[in-house]
């Protein structure tokens, strides 16, 4: 039996479940929060990031790659700073180490998380798995000197207390984070595109198959917006009830951080894995790579903005833990992305450091 092609045509549930999981959001806003809601929230979350998955390979098959991928990262990357910029100005100084917890948890998830479950599972499908390194490997310097600027820095300055940045440091920081993200953007989609096109698989229908007509791709681009936004909203509904499970287990404050980065980036996610697993290795790397800039470079600008124009505590720098497992993350990182070849070995490595970091972010 052959495999269908993402968005030949709609089935019933791809907008069924956008559907259910935004009237979920607005019942979850309108009622109080009961146990029954909270569940019925938790299953609508897992069936929206389902349908994401399934909107964005169809808009993904209309525009062809890299555009398709960098569609859905741009879209959870702005609706994730958009969380977060929220529970900042919300939560006051209690919410300081948000941002920095997020985003940090979301370089590890992906970086480790993401890229060693499609490594591994493409290695134990395929074998062994190619991508382009030309292109892998500037979007990884680009990712070592984001974290560099954002999350390790401003841990050595000496111009404010703590591990934290003065207002002209936060919009040097913001600057070039957004002007580093706007350069990749570029070279990903203009300038050296084919750096990031997988190479072409005889044996891969979606690569061959007819796109879906553009009214079929505009509503999948909308029903993913409404998506992203359930994904999104409804993280942020149950969030509270994280906050006091991980006050009532004793947990780190880093562990909300790690649990919001893990929802909003779930889409992303389960789409990087299922294109390894059906041997789109390069579509993956674009997916977990763009994740991880994006995040970082559209982040940083605007909760440092909102820091500036709202006088938010903002503390970016990590502790000594954290600074030796992201620089564990990058070394590693560099090797498995260094040959454009990857097998099961290179992905076993990643997944013990991703569960090491989880293990230490809960048993500090």
């Amino acid at each position: 039996m052959t495999a269908a092609v993402p968005g030949a045509t709609m089935p019933r549930w791809a907008w069924l479940v956008p559907a259910a999981a935004a009237a979920l959001l607005a019942a979850s806003f309108a009622a109080a929060g009961g146990a029954l809601l909270a569940l019925l929230c938790a299953a609508g979350l897992v069936g929206a990031v389902v349908a994401s998955v399934h909107h964005a390979e169809v808009v993904a098959h209309r525009v062809g790659e890299p555009l398709g991928t960098l569609v859905l990262a741009l879209a959870v990357t702005v609706i994730e700073a958009s969380l977060i910029l929220s529970m900042m100005l919300a939560g006051g100084p209690g919410k300081a180490t948000l941002a920095r917890d997020t985003i940090f948890s979301a370089v590890m998830i992906i970086a480790n998380g993401v890229i060693g479950l499609c490594v591994l599972v493409g290695g134990l499908r395929h074998r062994e798995q190619s991508f382009r390194v030309e292109g892998a490997g500037p979007a990884f310097a680009a990712l070592v000197a984001l974290a560099s600027l954002s999350l390790v820095l401003p841990s050595f300055t000496t111009t404010t207390p703590g591990p934290t940045y003065s207002a002209s440091q936060l919009g040097f920081a913001a600057a070039a984070s957004l002007a580093l993200w706007a350069a990749f953007v570029f070279v990903q989609t203009v300038r050296h595109r084919d750096y990031f096109l997988p190479r072409v698989d005889a044996a891969n229908e979606q690569a061959h198959a007819p796109p879906p007509s553009n009214l079929l791709a505009w509503m999948s681009f909308g029903l993913l917006l409404v998506s992203l936004v359930a994904v999104v909203g409804l993280a942020k509904a149950l969030s509270p009830r994280i906050e006091r499970a991980v006050v009532a287990a004793g947990a780190p404050e880093a562990v909300i951080g790690i649990a919001i980065a893990m929802l909003v980036l779930a889409p992303e996610a389960w789409s990087a894995v299922r294109a390894a697993a059906a041997d789109r290795l390069q579509t993956s790397m674009n997916l977990a790579l763009g994740s991880a800039l994006a995040t970082i470079g559209l982040t940083i600008p605007v909760v440092a903005v909102a820091s500036v124009l709202f006088h938010v505590p903002l503390t970016l720098g990590l502790d000594p833990k954290d600074l030796v497992m992201l620089t564990l993350t990058f070394v590693v990182g560099a090797i498995t992305l260094g040959t454009g070849r990857t097998n099961i070995m290179q992905g076993a490595v990643h997944i013990v450091i991703f569960a090491a970091w989880l293990f230490l972010s809960l048993v500090p």
